[in-house]
């Protein structure tokens, strides 16, 4: 239960006045690997075990997959392509994707009837957003959590141990409210995408700071390195601590108490693995770039800066799966800054009004925009083998709700982006006909190579002709 928690934060080993368990576990786990280079290769897949072939391409480069979630849908006359094929016309909203047009699969017809109302009523953003990557029906409960593993927590069960972070949650809500948020369900639903288990979502990091230190260590550039030198020792004297002080509560603990407190020290024990793991992938490359100053002022920028710490993390093989929530379901942010002062929820009920409906296509351009730049990073960077970074990952972009003013859940607006490392065709606009979009994240797991999973979700089969 706390292995991810403890794994992505850290602290110092004399705590300072008014100290916390969150100032406690933050930091914890910052270790990252060295970019991976061409001349490397040759030797690693030599000596490669089962473990190393996975998530790698026929080259031998990492195979990543990001999974990015936009809010309250789309207008679909506005976002879908009138032709299928490769030879079609990209739509209004899709128009900024045009440079990387060979890159994409344009995916029509993926359900998600996990997030239907059905007898649960209204919490449509709840069940959009707890239901994207997780394909399994929400308990309608403000404190009572009843979810499904993530699709990218299942691929970081199995591949997390060949990089330093098995997965990276990021976010750009700042806000982490709790109770309930939408109709009966918890906020912990509509406010996170990624899920390690029914009841316990990975909290994702909304602070570009805290993101990039995690990754490269604290302090400027030439720094880094002896920081994290240090943070390695001070982590070795928390996890002492931890180990002989619950070693001297055990005897004072009842049967029931005594399960937990042994749960919590095999959390404990498995993060002294992942350090001493770290240790031996060697020390991080400082990108020698200067660390972010934080959650900026403005919402644009904030998302082109965690696009840029997953674009490194990506370079850098700190990790191979991640997820980036860029806002939560039924988020009401007005865009001001392109002449839309109302709330995006709140334009979304448009109820076929010409003018509120050009609106929200105006947002959904936007965030477009902010999908093009990205990736256009990721094909600017070479990979080990040549290729490009977004030729070597699987990029997925969409939303839980398709239509949001009718809050419907079939035919969703997603993208595929990226080859897959050369399995996947990209460059191409295809509907499928009306099947779940686990099917999509079932073909994803086997092209990352993990033993055929025999369904996720609400999966009926593989998604063909990808």
């Amino acid at each position: 239960m706390i292995k991810k928690h403890i794994s992505n934060e850290g602290s110092a080993v004399q705590p300072p006045a008014g100290f916390t368990r969150r100032h406690f576990l933050r930091g914890l786990g910052t270790c990252v690997a060295l970019p991976a280079f061409a001349s490397l290769l040759p030797a690693r897949l030599m000596a490669a075990s089962s473990a190393d072939k996975l998530a790698v391409t026929a080259t031998g480069a990492p195979l990543r997959a990001a999974f990015l979630y936009f809010p309250n849908g789309s207008i679909p006359s506005a976002w879908w392509p009138g032709k299928e094929g490769t030879d079609f016309e990209l739509s209004p909203t899709l128009k900024p994707l045009e440079q990387c047009r060979q890159h994409l699969q344009i995916l029509g017809g993926l359900d998600d009837h996990s997030a239907e109302a059905k007898e649960d009523g209204a919490g449509d953003h709840a069940r959009a957003n707890g239901t994207f990557l997780t394909g399994v029906r929400l308990k309608k409960s403000a404190t009572d959590l009843r979810a499904g593993i993530s699709i990218d927590q299942v691929l970081a069960r199995e591949i997390g141990s060949l990089t330093r972070f098995p997965s990276l949650e990021l976010t750009c809500e700042t806000e982490r409210p709790s109770g309930i948020c939408d109709s009966g369900y918890s906020c912990a639903y509509q406010f996170n995408l990624s899920w390690s288990s029914p009841s316990t979502p990975m909290t994702a990091e909304s602070n570009p700071r805290l993101v990039f230190e995690r990754l490269f260590g604290a302090g400027p550039p030439g720094q880094r390195a002896e920081n994290l030198r240090r943070r390695r020792l001070e982590q070795r004297s928390i996890l002492d601590f931890v180990l002989q002080d619950a070693r001297a509560m055990q005897r004072r603990l009842n049967t029931g108490d005594q399960a937990k407190l042994d749960q919590y020290l095999t959390g404990v024990r498995e993060l002294e693995v992942r350090i001493h793991s770290a240790e031996k992938l060697g020390d991080p490359k400082d990108p020698m770039t200067p660390t972010p100053a934080g959650v900026p002022a403005t919402y644009g920028e904030h998302l082109n800066l965690m696009f840029g710490i997953l674009t490194l993390a990506f370079q850098t093989d700190s990790t191979r799966v991640a997820t980036l929530l860029l806002a939560h379901d039924g988020s009401n942010r007005s865009f001001s800054d392109i002449g839309i002062p109302e709330g995006h929820h709140d334009l979304s009920h448009h109820f076929n009004n010409e003018e509120k409906m050009r609106k929200v296509a105006e947002i959904d351009l936007w965030y477009v925009k902010q999908l093009a730049s990205f990736l256009r990073k990721l094909d600017q960077v070479r990979d080990a083998d040549g290729h490009s970074l977004l030729h070597n990952s699987m990029i997925v972009y969409g939303s839980g709700n398709a239509d949001g003013n009718r809050h419907s859940h079939d035919n969703l607006p997603m993208i595929l982006a990226g080859a897959g490392g050369g399995t996947l065709t990209p460059g191409r606009h295809i509907r499928h006909k009306s099947v779940p979009a686990a099917n999509l994240f079932l073909s994803m797991a086997d092209r990352m190579g993990l033993r055929p999973l025999p369904r996720f979700g609400e999966s009926t089969g593989r998604l063909s002709n990808v």
